[in-house]
């Protein structure tokens, strides 16, 4: 009787905890769905640049089923390269045809050797007039990247932000909400302070740490496992501290909405799980449309869109700023509804 009674209370818990019951039933299925979404998306379409000497390739690339982009002008398929719009730029030698790999993501890579792959099985046999070099090996080069860069290097600046950013947000919510549970943050409330002060205060006394983390996290990555830093390390620290400030504003807004430490672990399926898959581990091309831009609305997205702009493809302030300034509208966003959280513990 005495076991059945302890059951019984632990299932009434359970029946009227509406969002624990949401998180074992519905956050799985959630997240099951946005797996089967982003790992069973469509085979990548390599999009291929053609310089005007091997505009003979057009035809029987597009036959491959890769997206073609021809360019009369050398120098447009070179920026169009830079700039990510293309994943490759083919040009014609003396000897064989010459192939630029943009580099920096290894499915591209990977879908452009095999679209020339197939483009050597079926002209070996036809070695048709005009289209012999296309038959010869290609000669390929890295614009960003290398042949041999490994998996870590391509995913490790993903990584850091990920790792950054589910750390900051955790320890930022988890503290907020004891400050809350325990009552201080209610005896601040019934001082002169202003919502926003008690807001910056928290803001500033966490930033502290998180600066320490992603500082360590940053120096660690790069000069301790190794990883390709093609780029400067203080735009890494940039974007790692922004990450890590975005991180913090809305762990600390969350908080405000979870009675418990388990209810803000319940965030992590249903806030940092989704972006983590959209945040460029795996090609958003491949992704419904509605599914990208989801992507296209969280911070993490960002972060590792300049990361990798920073340490794989070495670009600088030019190519990360509408990141710095994305990262910093999202802070000042979640500082915002932060300021208009904190009603709901006492009008002011």
């Amino acid at each position: 009787m005495r076991i059945r009674a302890i059951a019984l209370r632990i299932l009434r818990q359970f029946i009227h905890d509406k969002r624990t019951m949401a998180l074992m039933f519905i956050a799985p299925l959630l997240v099951l769905s946005l797996m089967s979404l982003v790992l069973g998306g469509g085979i990548y379409t390599p999009k291929l640049g053609l310089e005007k000497s091997a505009a003979v390739l057009a035809e029987p690339l597009a036959g491959t089923g890769a997206e073609i982009y021809e360019y009369t002008d050398a120098a447009a398929g070179e920026d169009a390269l830079r700039s990510g719009r293309i994943d490759a730029l083919i040009s014609l030698g003396a000897a064989a045809p010459e192939v630029i790999l943009e580099g920096s993501n290894p499915a591209a890579n990977q879908a452009v050797i095999l679209t020339l792959q197939e483009l050597l099985r079926q002209q070996a046999p036809a070695g048709g007039a005009g289209l012999s070099l296309a038959a010869a090996q290609p000669q390929i080069s890295y614009l960003y990247g290398a042949e041999d860069m490994k998996t870590i290097d391509r995913y490790g600046p993903v990584m850091i932000g990920v790792f950054v950013f589910f750390f900051v947000f955790l320890i930022a919510g988890v503290s907020l909400l004891r400050e809350r549970t325990s009552g201080t943050l209610e005896r601040l409330l019934s001082t002169p302070l202003r919502r926003a002060e008690i807001v910056l205060g928290y803001v500033l006394g966490f930033g502290l740490f998180t600066v320490i983390q992603a500082l360590l996290i940053s120096w660690f990555s790069v000069k301790v496992l190794g990883i390709m830093m093609a780029g400067s390390f203080v735009y890494v620290l940039l974007i790692t501290l922004l990450m890590a400030l975005t991180a913090l504003t809305l762990g600390t807004l969350l908080s405000a909405f979870a009675a418990n430490e388990l209810q803000m672990i319940q965030f992590i399926p249903l806030v940092i799980v989704p972006q983590i898959f959209l945040s460029g581990l795996f090609p958003l091309d491949t992704l419904p449309l509605w599914l990208q831009r989801l992507g296209l609305a969280t911070p993490i997205y960002y972060g590792s869109e300049a990361l990798l702009d920073i340490m794989i493809r070495g670009k600088g302030w030019n190519a990360i700023a509408a990141d710095v300034y994305i990262l910093l509208a999202f802070s000042l966003l979640f500082m915002t509804l932060n300021v208009r959280a904190l009603r709901k513990h006492r009008k002011m």
